[in-house]
């Protein structure tokens, strides 16, 4: 890890719950904003599974004028595993999954039970963030208000909190819907603003997904999402906020298109009867059955098994993950994990029988091409016109809490690999 207090932080992770964060002890907003200065508002902006080489294809030209007038990095490294729940979060925490404990779209506690993303009871449950500090939080505490139009973990009371507002996911939620409810927050009056804000759209991945990255289909959703952001800036010119807030518009992974003979069916590679499947899809993941001598035993003869080389994809034990990763140390990362080769789909007899498999697919290795996101960001803080080396996301988080000028939590980032986008008088 770059941040030494993060490694100090986290050498008990195996015994514990992960590298969890403390709750900050500062005033309430009501005590501290009569003599905080608020800063310039930020925009937080989401494109899932928006590839970093898709603002090249001509598709786009809202968010291509946000980085001609000002930063675009040339792309942005997700954390491990490249899903969307563990990298949405290690984007607003500036942890890894590991250390944030939201380690997967689909996970279990031995606690809290099972996680998965369409199970609002668990999303819900703060208990299953608590491990990190998003930035609302730690907004909040300092006198900001924070305003949400989607974010994974802003549906649950982390440590007791929400952002000021936001609003459970609607898929149906359109993305013109998204972006009048953020004009709206901005329409109140100036000291009734969010000055952090979040915006989330999704219809990039679901194209992905279904029709591969180099679909007719994509190619649609990223001219109907620019579309929505051409909205968005005319909505802020025509407030005069639009150069008087920074813009950061990023997205937590890419896509890799998967042919559809591209399968690998675990039930012909070891018995589902004899252990508990936690998570398919490109990482997969299983514990044992139970706790039991026998099940024990059997559960070490499959790890010896799997561990042995597999055509397209690659098996560990949980302490076996390379160390590149940063991944394994946290109780809910399940014991044996099998990694698809990028291109390729894990899965399973039945499975394949209620559905046509995916064309598209993110979560392989995080070093994967395929799989860098975009980082484009607009601003009164931000140079003009200038390109800057890829970086991983976790670096995102200290970037936002220096521009709101608030404390960071302690987070896997560095502030010096991203402050040389800032013009000198905001660095």
């Amino acid at each position: 890890m770059k941040n030494p207090f993060r490694l100090l932080l986290c050498l008990t992770a195996a015994l514990t719950a992960g590298c969890a964060t403390q709750k900050l002890s500062v005033p309430h907003a009501s005590d501290a904003s009569e003599h905080a200065k608020r800063p310039v508002p930020l925009l937080l902006i989401s494109i899932d599974a928006y590839r970093h080489d898709y603002i090249d294809r001509g598709l786009s030209p809202t968010l291509a004028m946000l980085a001609n007038t000002g930063v675009r990095a040339a792309s942005m490294q997700p954390s491990f595993p490249s899903l969307t729940f563990p990298n949405h979060y290690t984007i607003v925490t500036g942890l890894r999954p590991d250390h944030h404990g939201v380690v997967n779209n689909m996970m279990t506690d031995p606690v809290l039970g099972s996680f998965s993303m369409g199970n609002r009871k668990a999303v819900s449950d703060g208990r299953w963030w608590a491990q990190g500090t998003p930035i609302w939080e730690t907004a909040d505490a300092h006198g900001l208000r924070t305003a949400t139009m989607f974010w994974p973990g802003t549906e649950a009371d982390i440590h007791g909190h929400h952002p000021d507002e936001w609003k459970p996911f609607d898929i149906q939620e359109t993305a013109d819907q998204r972006v009048d409810q953020v004009l709206a927050w901005f329409d109140r009056p100036a000291d009734g603003r969010p000055d952090f804000t979040t915006l989330y759209f999704d219809a990039v991945d679901h194209a992905g997904h279904e029709f591969g990255p180099d679909s007719v289909q994509v190619n649609n959703a990223l001219r109907e999402t620019d579309a929505a952001i051409a909205r968005l800036v005319q909505g802020l010119k025509q407030r005069g906020l639009f150069e008087r807030m920074n813009m950061i518009v990023l997205s937590d992974h890419g896509m890799a298109a998967v042919a559809p003979s591209h399968l690998i069916v675990i039930d012909k590679l070891l018995p589902l009867d004899e252990v508990e499947m936690v998570a398919t899809g490109v990482l997969a993941g299983f514990n044992p059955k139970n706790q039991s001598t026998d099940a024990m035993m059997k559960f070490a003869a499959i790890e010896r098994t799997m561990a042995r080389p597999q055509q397209h994809m690659q098996c560990w034990d949980k302490t076996r993950v390379p160390a590149r990763f940063i991944y394994g140390h946290n109780p809910r990362v399940p014991q044996l994990l099998c990694l698809a080769d990028a291109g390729w789909h894990i899965t399973t007899a039945s499975k394949l029988a209620e559905k046509k498999p995916n064309l598209g697919e993110h979560g392989y290795d995080n070093s994967t091409p395929a799989m860098q996101a975009l980082f484009v960001a607009h601003g009164p803080a931000f140079r003009v016109d200038a390109k800057v080396d890829a970086f991983p996301n976790v670096d995102v988080y200290p970037l936002m809490t220096h521009l709101l000028g608030i404390p960071p939590a302690a987070n896997d980032g560095d502030y010096d690999a991203v402050k040389d986008m800032l013009k000198p008088s905001a660095r």
